[in-house]
């Protein structure tokens, strides 16, 4: 990447200095921004939609999800009759001169269709019941998973806004430095400034041209994740519109927060629907001591013939011929009662009454780590609002000293040192700033996603903060 050296070995008429110092400045800004003339930045809520139809972790969630539907689909068939058609065709021969029968030949076709119905069987209801209850642990997971996938985009979205501000940061810094240096170059060779302050200078330049190369890293790999995320190449976000205003926090109320969360959180209401599972589970160890009633029916036709040779009465072998349809009906209603299962029963309702004090205890440590989980992101936004408050109050004060710092050295009560450390405070706070607004704005989803209220429709609330 090429570095624009402002390192002059003679001196310079003054306002050539200054275009030349303006033309670099405006071009390390364009670079550390990253924008190319064709380059068209992309919004947050279109690079969301690029990235559920294709982020595997999301995609696998909502596979699941619907998988899930068909798994109770299955499960209801217990409620429904089940029918099957059964067709059979035999062909038997005997040889058995010892008997009446000399030989014979069978031959038999048939069909039968038999259906059976449940009448009563407790245990049987329970289970659709659980499988209902099982699809909203899928759904909950499924929603968990879209919340995750808004804050992994935004978190990376952010990561590159913030990694182009610091690389512009570094740029401008760079650039301001290599002025200061040129101009101790200056004073060193007219014999108004000591050698020290050249060295000085170059120190700092050469730390800039290190955080410079740093900064250029990270960018690309920033990139490279939101590229990976969005299944994109070359992904360009937008800036946040000027000047920058953050959303307020809305309910201003902690304790709304980490009440809405007990109720709609994802796991929690996952923990919640396991204990009750966990409950069906028991009533269907208990439905092992019920009855169960079903009804059976079934129609058979067929056709058998059977031919052979049979022995006479004087000894002598007599040949016949038999056939006929052969057709039946039945139905019946079936009653089992169990008496005895050598204690399984009861140590299985034992079993499921601890695993439901189990799901017990998992619920309330769901609700206790969603809570605390909400009031530390809650408290999070607020102190990064605080943050950026007094960032921006820095930055002007920064300012300020950078200028009177810059007046000074020019009526010598400063030294070239002071003006570095006066810009690298300015350059430093600047970047501080840009980053923690960029945290607000993602911490404002944590927040959400804390409570379990973050949806797709936060994202295109938060895009309207971006330039169009």
């Amino acid at each position: 990447m090429p570095v624009v050296s402002l390192c002059l070995p003679t001196p310079q008429p003054a306002a050539a200095r200054r275009r030349f110092a303006l033309l670099a400045l405006a071009a390390a800004v364009c670079l550390g921004l990253g924008l190319a003339p064709s380059a068209r930045a992309q919004s947050l809520q279109e690079l969301y939609e690029a990235a559920r139809g294709y982020d595997a972790t999301f995609l696998s969630a909502r596979a699941l999800l619907d998988s899930s539907r068909y798994r109770v689909d299955q499960v209801n068939a217990l409620r429904l009759p089940s029918v099957g058609l059964g067709v059979s065709g035999s062909r038997s021969t005997s040889d058995t001169p010892a008997q009446s029968t000399i030989n014979s030949t069978t031959n038999a076709v048939g069909a039968t269709l038999s259906g059976r119905q449940s009448l009563f069987n407790r245990a049987n209801g329970v289970t659709i019941s659980q499988a209902q209850k099982s699809l909203e642990v899928s759904a909950a997971d499924f929603e968990a998973a879209e919340q995750d996938l808004i804050v992994r985009v935004a978190q990376a979205y952010f990561d590159v806004l913030a990694a182009q501000d610091t690389l512009a940061t570094t740029r401008t810094s760079k650039a301001a430095i290599s002025e200061q240096l040129a101009s101790a170059k200056r004073n060193f060779e007219v014999g108004t400034a000591t050698i020290t302050d050249t060295r000085e200078a170059q120190a700092r330049f050469d730390l800039a041209t290190a955080q410079e190369i740093v900064a250029t890293n990270d960018l690309q790999t920033k990139r490279v994740a939101l590229d990976q995320l969005v299944g994109r190449s070359n992904v360009t976000p937008n800036q946040l519109v000027a000047p920058v205003a953050l959303p307020a926090t809305a309910p201003a109320n902690i304790d709304e927060w980490v009440t809405r969360a007990d109720e709609e959180h994802p796991l929690v209401r996952k923990a919640r629907l396991g204990f009750e599972v966990a409950q069906l589970e028991t009533q269907k160890a208990q439905a092992g001591h019920l009855p169960t009633v079903d009804l059976s029916a079934s129609y058979t036709r067929g056709h058998a013939s059977i031919r052979g040779d049979a022995r006479a009465q004087n000894g002598s072998a007599q040949g016949f011929d038999i056939s006929g349809a052969n057709n039946g009906s039945a139905i019946a209603v079936t009653l089992n009662v169990p008496l005895f299962a050598g204690y399984a029963i009861q140590n299985r309702v034992k079993e499921t009454l601890v695993l439901e004090d189990k799901a017990r205890n998992d619920l309330e440590a769901a609700r206790r780590g969603v809570a605390q989980g909400t009031r530390q992101a809650y408290l999070g936004v607020e102190s990064g609002k605080a943050q950026v408050k007094a960032l921006e109050a820095a930055e002007s004060s920064s300012q300020l000293a950078l200028e009177a710092t810059q007046l000074g050295y020019k009526v010598g009560v400063r030294v070239n040192l002071d003006v570095l450390n006066a810009q690298t405070q300015l350059f430093t706070t600047k970047r501080d700033l840009a980053k923690a607004r960029y945290d607000v704005l993602l911490g404002s989803l944590k927040l959400r996603q804390a409570s379990g209220r973050l949806k797709p429709e936060d994202v295109a609330a938060l895009n309207q903060l971006l330039a169009k």
